[in-house]
């Protein structure tokens, strides 16, 4: 359930178009027309405003958002602006670049909390972008504890409807466990049941073990497992049980505490906004007792802010 509000009427993508260029040009710039008009569009609708744009003034309107904003509430204009396929795609290839097993968990979200066509279709855009496979880069760029999982992960296309085998749900929790206890979870029986599953057959599985075992699948990894690989697998389990719960716990952590992880905030938002952030608001305000837009007033300021609030749904501009 997407937050963002589309104003009736709508302008249209050439209106868009001539009222972002006026809020580029001259002295200074009009954020706050940019937030007005970006923050309250769909990808469909982004989509055909940088294509009136580029037609009308020869330009990109992303190379002139870049050029014109700056810090992180240029960082989330941009890609918040971009194709979501292109835009995960890209967030993709920084990960592997970056070297940090912590970054590789964008590719496990992106893999498990997505569909499987928007998948298919990341894998295509980073052909397209980078001339090379996502898997390719994987094996290149990714260390070996890794490199099985996440390879798996991203290859992945589940069947995407409720088809449920109790049985083989409670044959393969147990299947978990036994390698959660033995700090085996890289090995080929697990890596093919997280990644070839459809995820309500897993979330079955992951329901059995609660009841079997009497604790979550989650809490076993953490508890049984450490380091990075612990942290790659749990977030691949929350985010094929319960993506919302995952986001909401990476934009709490991202705003707890000194200082805020802004590219952590950005990206969840900005990932999420179209496909659950209802949801996560819901879930957020459930577990931390707050509303999500209090905690990003509190913790973020000026036009970073309020792009932010667009995108959740809680903006007043």
């Amino acid at each position: 359930m997407a937050t963002i509000t589309i104003p009736e009427p709508l302008p249209s993508p050439v209106e868009d178009s001539e009222a972002l260029r006026k809020a580029v040009q001259g002295w200074g710039t009009d954020e706050k027309a940019i937030i007005r008009i970006l923050g309250r569009r769909n990808a469909t609708q982004r989509s055909k405003i940088c294509e009136a744009y580029q037609q009308l003034y020869q330009e990109s309107l992303l190379d002139r958002l870049d050029s014109e904003l700056s810090g992180d509430f240029r960082n989330a204009v941009i890609q918040w602006t971009l194709d979501p396929v292109q835009r995960d795609a890209k967030m993709a290839k920084e990960a592997l670049k970056s070297k940090d097993p912590k970054r590789l968990l964008v590719l496990v979200e992106i893999a498990c909390a997505s569909t499987p066509d928007h998948l298919i279709a990341v894998r295509r855009a980073y052909c397209s972008l980078f001339k090379c496979s996502l898997e390719e880069d994987i094996i290149l760029h990714a260390e070996p504890p890794f490199r099985k999982l996440l390879v798996s992960l991203v290859s992945a296309f589940r069947f995407d409807e409720a088809e449920v085998d109790e049985a083989v749900a409670q044959k393969e929790a147990t299947a978990l466990q036994e390698a959660i206890k033995r700090n085996a979870t890289d090995e080929d029986h697990v890596v093919w049941i997280l990644s070839t599953r459809n995820k309500f057959q897993l979330r079955t599985a992951f329901e059995c073990y609660s009841k079997i075992y009497e604790i979550s699948i989650d809490e076993d990894v953490k508890n049984s497992i450490s380091g990075d690989l612990e942290s790659l697998l749990a977030t691949a389990i929350r985010c094929i049980h319960s993506p919302e719960k995952h986001f909401a716990q990476v934009i709490r952590k991202s705003i707890e505490g000194l200082g805020t992880d802004e590219d952590s905030l950005t990206r969840a938002i900005v990932m999420r906004a179209e496909v659950d952030m209802q949801r996560i608001k819901e879930e957020y305000q459930e577990a931390y007792k707050v509303k999500l837009a209090d905690d990003v007033i509190g913790d973020t300021s000026g036009d970073y802010k309020d792009i932010l609030l667009a995108l959740i749904g809680e903006d007043n501009l």
